[in-house]
Formats: structure tokens, sequence, C-alpha cells
């Protein structure tokens, strides 16, 4: 919020408390959003707005969460005091004062009456029916009626000297309005800090003119004077005047809520008690200052107080306190809600959201303004021109999230890390290595491993290994599989919750083959209503077109293209929920028809024999298969000779990894007996 108490941010050294996430935490959070959504930004502020729940099981606050409990507490101040009752107490006192008056006046008519002097007798009647009626006349409101007080001429002393003491306890509200607006630290003013205060004023508007001129304020020599004014010890002018601004933008948030009469009332008040016109000018002549050169504090910001008979009764002192209250909720609550990305956060005042929200809330905020940073420095993201892209590693980590997760639901008797691990192993050497991870054959290239060590700690003896510098060699049965996987990205696959399945097997089909069969090529090709080859880096971002049309011939063209370049045994695994309803002409065009026509499955079935001539199989998994899917398909496996399956996208996943690895396990075994 404030620049004044702005938190600083430092590397985590394992000491603090709430630092507990780490960046393979936060990408395991948005795996699903980003690979759905196909936007990094976008997943992190979704994250944001919901929170989440850390390895340990420690709840992270959401945006969401805590702006209900902003305007919570709005609603509850609002509801819970009456801004109008400010000077109620001191109304009542008013009112007493006049009836002690009274009393004293009967009490005085009464001796008369029994002295037995019928002149006094005469004359007491005479001044006690004056002095009722001018009791009776008195201003109905507050500062009428205190104007009238005090050129009456009081019967009673202790009336009198009460309704002084009620006059000071008036004139102190007043002057604790200036104070609360303009010097925070100070309690109990005396004449002489009052004096200071307008010399402040008066230096303020000084250094404010000298800024506008183009000039240098001293600001060092003005805290020298008055820093005993500023509690929160402002580091530059800029940091002063937006501390002055608030506090002023809540005293005006104030005059703005009461009704033109109570308005009326309090300027009545102040020209009548307060004669220092001089600091009347000083400090208006600031305010005008302030709200031109900090227009979006929101000067014309005003509440609706609605407080029910016996709320909390204010004085000016807590209704100003309160104002500023409410300007932080909602200047907390403005940035919550504009925070675009976590280094906006950055900008929050984690003490001031402590005490609003709790600490809770704070931790999470803290948490929250420090994930891009971590993301940055595991080389995870990086930013471009204000803006969070994936790196490499970033690409890789999501596609061996995607892998991780499908993996687990694997039991270790069909698939997974371990019967991986074993491919190849005592094998002929590829000749390459690769950082050391569970579950990998425990082949230590010594030379590499010693010089990852020496590259993280520093030259010298003795060189002292951690697991994250071993590094393996990579030993594989010299057999080279060819893939291209045809993901169908048209619009029945979102509709059917079918897409986020598939892009998940992409990524981990992806990540399997380039980290654990390097020397396999695969190609990926998207299709909708045309076809187009996709990039790996591309990955993250591939959403589903927004066009219907499943157009499988122009994916079998791409896919065949891609793979005429490629040696070893090629195959050809389509993803898709949808018949062929789209083919390109021999124009070049392309052609919907649904229900699928002769001529698109016709276009289709031409390119599955090319595909079957060049030795490419074709692999099917049909998500959500109809009756005319499964028809197209059997012609397909009937010219290909490839296989189809019928999955749900609760098992595509499993489906495709392990028909994968044991298509691969039976290259091997095919080797070792040739």
């Amino acid at each position: 919020m404030g620049k004044a108490n702005r938190v600083r941010y430092s590397r985590w050294d394992g000491t603090q408390v709430g630092f507990d996430l780490d960046a393979t935490d936060i990408f395991s959070e948005i795996t699903d959003d980003l690979l759905y959504h196909g936007d990094l930004n976008a997943a992190l502020r979704r994250m944001m707005q919901q929170g989440f729940t850390d390895a340990n099981g420690d709840r992270m606050q959401g945006l969401r969460e805590m702006l209900e409990q902003l305007r919570q507490k709005r609603r509850e101040a609002l509801e819970n005091h009456e801004l109008g009752g400010m000077y109620d107490e001191i109304a009542r006192g008013l009112r007493d004062v006049v009836e002690q008056e009274r009393a004293a006046i009967d009490e005085l008519a009464q001796e008369a009456r029994d002295s037995g002097d019928a002149r006094r007798q005469e004359l007491t009647e005479e001044v006690a029916a004056e002095r009722h009626a001018a009791l009776d006349l008195l201003s109905p409101d507050l500062a009428g009626m205190v104007r009238d007080l005090q050129n009456y001429d009081f019967t009673s002393s202790e009336a009198r000297e009460r309704f002084e003491e009620l006059l000071e306890q008036l004139k102190e509200q007043l002057m604790q309005q200036y104070v609360d607006q303009m010097a925070g630290a100070v309690e109990n003013m005396t004449p002489e800090d009052m004096s200071r205060m307008k010399d402040m004023f008066a230096e303020l508007n000084q250094m404010l003119e000298q800024r506008q001129r183009g000039e240098e304020p001293d600001f060092d020599g003005f805290m020298d004077r008055f820093g005993d004014f500023f509690p929160e010890n402002p580091q530059d002018l800029d940091e002063l005047l937006e501390i002055m601004a608030r506090r002023m933008a809540a005293a005006q948030a104030m005059l703005n809520s009461m009704t033109p009469e109570q308005r009326a009332q309090l300027q009545a008040l102040s020209d009548q008690l307060l004669e220092d016109m001089d600091l009347r000018w000083q400090l208006d002549q600031l305010g005008q200052n302030l709200a031109g050169a900090f227009p979006d504090l929101n000067w014309n910001r005003r509440y609706d107080f609605n407080g029910q008979p016996g709320s909390d009764p204010m004085s000016m002192g807590e209704a100003n306190q309160l104002l500023q209250q409410l300007g932080d909720l909602d200047q907390l609550e403005n940035l919550l809600r504009g925070a675009s990305s976590p280094g906006a956060l950055a900008e929050v005042d984690l003490d001031r959201a402590r005490e609003l929200l709790g600490d809770e809330a704070a931790r999470s905020l803290e948490q929250m303004a420090e994930l891009a940073k971590r993301l940055e420095e595991q080389g995870l993201v990086e930013n471009k021109e204000g803006r969070l892209e994936l790196t490499p590693r970033g690409i890789r980590r999501l596609g061996q999230n995607a892998l991780d997760e499908l993996f687990a639901k694997l039991s270790l008797d069909k698939a997974g890390q371990h019967e991986m691990a074993r491919i190849g192993v005592g094998h002929e050497r590829d000749y390459s290595t690769k950082p050391y991870e569970w579950g990998d054959a425990f082949n230590l290239d010594i030379q590499r491993t010693v010089r990852n060590a020496i590259q993280r700690a520093g030259s010298g003896t003795p060189v002292r290994l951690t697991p994250d510098d071993f590094e393996v060699e990579r030993t594989e049965h010299l057999v080279r599989s060819s893939t291209v996987l045809m993901i169908d990205l048209s619009l029945s696959m979102p509709m059917r919750d079918n897409f986020l399945p598939a892009k998940k097997v992409t990524m981990a089909l992806h990540s399997l083959i380039t980290s654990q069969f390097p020397r396999d090529y695969m190609g990926i090709v998207g299709f909708s209503e045309s076809a187009r080859e996709l990039k790996p880096e591309q990955l993250p971002e591939v959403s589903w077109d927004f066009v219907y049309g499943t157009n499988m011939q122009h994916g079998f063209q791409i896919a065949r293209r891609l793979l005429s370049r490629q040696s070893g045994t090629k195959q050809i695994i389509m993803i898709t929920d949808g018949e062929p309803t789209a083919h390109i002409t021999a124009s070049g065009d392309v052609y919907f028809n649904y229900p699928p026509v002769r001529e698109t499955v016709d276009a289709t079935l031409r390119e599955v024999n090319l595909c079957t001539r060049d030795g490419i199989r074709i692999n099917t998994f049909m998500l959500d298969p109809t009756p005319h899917l499964r028809d197209f398909i059997g012609k397909l496996t009937e010219l290909n000779r490839g296989r189809a399956f019928f999955t749900t996208p609760e098992t595509l996943g499993d489906y495709v990894l392990v028909d994968f690895i044991e298509q691969r396990r039976q290259m091997v075994r095919g080797r070792r007996a040739g």
C-alpha cells in the first residue's frame, strides 16, 4: 500500500516462517490450468485468486478469500457505527447544563418566596422568567447552543463550570481533528505544539511550491525540526507527502460521509471555537496541494454509515481513525483486485495487511509476492517485457509433471520408472550422460559428476558431492522409434472434457521420449478443421480451436511427411473423440460436413493407405467413441494393421504410455533375437 511501510524482501535462508513452497510445488499446482488454457500468466493469476495447499498441508489463502474478508470488515464498521453521534456525549452534557441551570433558577425563586419579602420575590421571579425564556430560546443545533450559552449569564456557578469544561472538551476534539490529519505522533497537544504544527504546515506548503518550481526542498532539515510528527519515519519527501495525503484523504472522506447539516455544524463549531485562522488557512492550502499531487487517492470517497440505535458512539478522533482504516481497506482491496501478477503484490504494506486481515493473510501475500521470483531463480520462467514466459527448462518440467502424474497411477508391475530404468542397462553405451533421477540405473559418470561438484562449490579439496551433482551414463539397445502424436484440437474435445487428458498425455509422452529415449524421434500434429505441426516449445500454450471439424486426412499427410525424414520403426499415435468430418480438396480448400460424407471418409482412408505403404503403423486412442467412429476406426485398422483402443479421459494416459513402452520393449526383444 503506502511507501512508508513498504516491505523489503530477501532470499529465503531457511529460518523464515511461511516459505514452504518451492518452484516444484508451484509448477505442480498450475500444471493442469496451464495445459488446459495455455497461458502461464493467467494460470498464476488464477492460483493467486484461489489459493492452494503446499506439500506440508499448509493452506495459502487466495485473493478472493482476502477480498471477502475486507468487504466483511467494511460492512461491520459501517453497520456498527453512527457518524452523526460524534457529538452526542457533549450534546447530552449541554442539555444537563441547561437542566442544572433551570433547577438553580427555580431554587433561587423558591428562596425569594420563602423569605416573605414581596419586593425580593417580585424581582427574582422577573429574573427567573427572563432566564427561563432565554433557555427556552436556545438554538436546537449544537453550534448554536454553544454560541447562545457563551452569551448567557449563568445563575448556577456549577452549571457555568460544567459548561466551560464541555467547551474545552469540544475544543480538544476539534483540535484533535487537525492532529489526526497531520500529526499522528502527538497526543494532548499544548499551545506550543499547535504553534509548531502550524509552522510545519507552512513549511510543507513551501516545499511543495519549491518542487513545482523545479527546486530541491530541504527534506532532511524539515525532518530534523518536525520528525516527531511522523512515527512512520519517511525516508524521502515522496513518502512524507504520501503519508500526509492519506491522512487528509481520510479526513475528507469523513466530511464527505456527513450529511450537509452535520458538515455545516462542524464548520460553525470550528469557526466559533478555533480562533487561529492562519492554521486553518495553512491546512486548507496543504489539502489543495496534496489533492493535486495525489489524485488517485479518491478524495471524493464517502461511506454510508447505517448504524442502528445503540451503535458505538464515536468521538471526532475515533471517527477520523475509523475513516483511515476504511481508506486502508479500500486501498488494499483495490490493490488485490488489480494484481495481475505475483510481482504486483510487492507493493502491499504487509504490516498494515496483518493488522487488517491477520497473520495468515499477510504470510500468504508474502508467499504470493515471491512466486515469480522463485520460478525465475529456478530457471523455469523468464520475464520478457513485463510478461512471464516459460523457459525450455520450464517446458520440460511441465512434461515431467504430467509424466509423473500418469506413472503414479500405474502399478509397478505394469510400467513405471523402475521398469523403464532397466531398459538398455548393461548393453551398448550411448556415450552420453544425464542428471541422475530416482529410478535410474546408477551407472555413475565419475568425470562429469566431479566436474558438476567443482562448478557448484569451487575448486579445492576435498570435493564434496551432493545428489544434485550425480550424472549417469545412458545405455540403450540400439533401436530407434519414430513417433508422431496426432492430437485432436476440435471444439468437441473441451466440450466433452477430453482436451486436458489428451494434452497431458502429449506432454508426458514428449517428456518420456526426450528423457529416456533420446535417440527416438517424436513429432506432434494438432488437427481440427485443418492440421498443423506443433513444436515442443509450443505445447504449453496450445489450446483447442474454436472451429468445428475433425480433419484426420490433413493430419495424416503432415505426419507422413514428418516421418519420411526419419529412420527406425515408424508409428502414428492418434488421440481423438470424433470421426472424420473435414478434408483438404484437390484445390487446397477445406471441406467440412457433419455427419461425415463419403468423400471425406474416402479421402482420409486414401491417406491411411499411403501411410501403410510407407510402413507407418497407426494406433488410435478413441475417447467417447460413437458407433460411427467405431465403424470408421475398424476400417482404418483393417487397412493399416494398427491397433485401436477405446478409452476414457481417466484411463487415456495409462493406455498410451503402457502401449508405447510395451511396443518399445518388443522392439528391443526383437533386436536381441536377431
